[in-house]
């Protein structure tokens, strides 16, 4: 049987000229979550709920997700706006950034830009750069919904999150993940497809230098673990864990063996005493 879930507080935060929506549960430890492009904050469910058994857990909307609002920019600005939301907070010690896919990218650019804002980096499933087939990707999916709709892409990003097996066996979760994408803010998704296809960020990650530990899945076809490599290797101060069996979202495909695969460098098992 689970244990009783964290009761998280839905909060909204005046930031940068915009608001940005989040829930906010748990005590000790801050960490912040940042999600994917194709998988909204609730994706983070299941282990924003075990991390708030040890941690203070601020579970972002992004901008232009849920109730945040937009920011008509680049990755830079969302970075901006994400990282005044999370200085407001009256947090008792730097945060931990845990970002995945779009999210991890986000992550990543906010501690390069925000260099004192995190004391340690979770990037799950996201890298530095794209390869030449990765960025015409975005600008497909981008190209074939501002045709079709959001609806005209949903096969490739629910392939883009999980493996077919995955998705075969698991055929409620990927018809819930599927209305999520679908009520993602179509300009946000186009916005978003238009900056990972230019983002570059090689030269300006060996300057992050907090502790970071970098997860991939063995199956993530968004964002392969090349990627993930490159970026630990990029990254003065990196570990990278590649998680088998997993695509583009462990924390939602595998959540349990996600939170044992983070749980020592975030701080749950020396604050949960085992």
């Amino acid at each position: 049987m689970r244990e009783q879930e964290t009761s998280f507080e839905e909060i909204s935060i005046d930031a940068g000229g915009g608001r940005v929506s989040a829930r906010l549960g748990g005590s000790g430890r801050p960490i912040v979550l940042f999600h994917s492009l194709l998988a909204d904050a609730s994706s983070f469910d299941p282990l924003a709920n075990m991390l708030a058994k040890t941690h203070q857990v601020l579970v972002l909307n992004l901008p232009g997700f849920a109730d945040s609002d937009r920011v008509d920019g680049g990755l830079e600005e969302v970075a901006d706006r994400v990282a005044e939301a999370i200085s407001q907070q009256t947090f008792d010690r730097k945060p931990i950034l845990l970002g995945n896919g779009y999210g991890g990218f986000v992550a990543l650019l906010t501690a390069i830009r925000h260099p004192d804002l995190a004391e340690r980096l979770v990037l799950a499933d996201c890298g530095a750069a794209f390869s030449e087939p990765g960025r015409a990707a975005f600008r497909g999916m981008s190209a074939a919904a501002k045709e079709g709709g959001l609806a005209k892409i949903a096969d490739v990003a629910m392939r883009r999150l999980f493996a077919p097996a995955f998705q075969a066996g698991n055929p409620d979760l990927v018809a819930q993940r599927r209305e999520r994408f679908l009520a993602v803010d179509p300009q946000t998704f186009h916005n978003a497809c238009a900056a990972l296809a230019a983002l570059d960020l090689r030269d300006k990650a060996p300057s992050v230098t907090v502790p970071a530990l970098v997860l991939v899945g063995e199956q993530d076809e968004a964002t392969p673990p090349a990627m993930a490599t490159e970026l630990a290797g990029l990254l003065p101060n990196a570990r990278l864990v590649i998680l088998p069996g997993c695509a583009h979202v462990p924390q939602l495909q595998e959540p349990d063996r996600f939170m044992e695969a983070i749980a020592e460098f975030v701080g749950a098992e020396q604050a949960a005493g085992r």
